[in-house]
């Protein structure tokens, strides 16, 4: 009986330990989903104000790091890259 109460606590140890290091984990996963989905939007962002802005000579060059300015920043983002391409 001892034999089998310490297999189970071993079980039990390492399920709790797997769930620990899956949570540490999945934090820093959620920011970078999070950040690919803003810069994602972004993008989409950019390409409506250059849509919009193409009657007026307005032009925001579509790339990574714009993309993800306009996706961490947001509305404030797109109005700096704007102000930037002025």
């Amino acid at each position: 009986m001892g034999a089998e109460l310490g297999i189970f606590l071993t079980y039990a140890g390492m399920v709790v330990l797997i769930f620990l290091v899956g949570r540490i984990f999945l934090w820093p996963l959620k920011m970078i989903l999070k950040l690919v989905v803003n810069s994602l939007i972004g993008g989409l962002a950019i390409l409506v104000i250059n849509a919009i802005g193409a009657g007026f000579g307005i032009f925001i060059p579509l790339n990574m790091l714009s993309a993800l300015i306009v996706g961490a920043l947001g509305i404030p983002g797109a109005a700096l890259l704007l102000l930037l391409t002025l």
